[in-house]
């Protein structure tokens, strides 16, 4: 898809925060797994983090834009 290659020109940074084995995590589990390697090759300055952690609710954190923002200004939260 032609969207995974224009990453770089708005985004920042990409947090995937999962459970390893909880079932309402299996989405996001997937995801990472099936996409992670072609965002990263076609992406290769943007940084693309993946937290595991027992318990956690499925969520993806993106990071945009230049400006000087306060950290709480220049991410978006999207719970999966």
């Amino acid at each position: 898809m032609a969207w995974r290659g224009q990453l770089t020109k708005n985004l920042r940074e990409l947090r995937f925060l999962f459970c390893q084995s909880s079932p309402a995590s299996s989405s996001a589990r997937s995801f990472v797994e099936n996409n992670y390697k072609e965002l990263k090759t076609l992406n290769p300055k943007l940084p693309i983090l993946i937290r595991e952690c027992r318990g956690t609710e499925p969520q993806l954190w993106v990071r945009y834009g230049t400006a000087p923002l306060p950290a709480w200004q220049s991410f978006a939260s999207i719970r999966f």
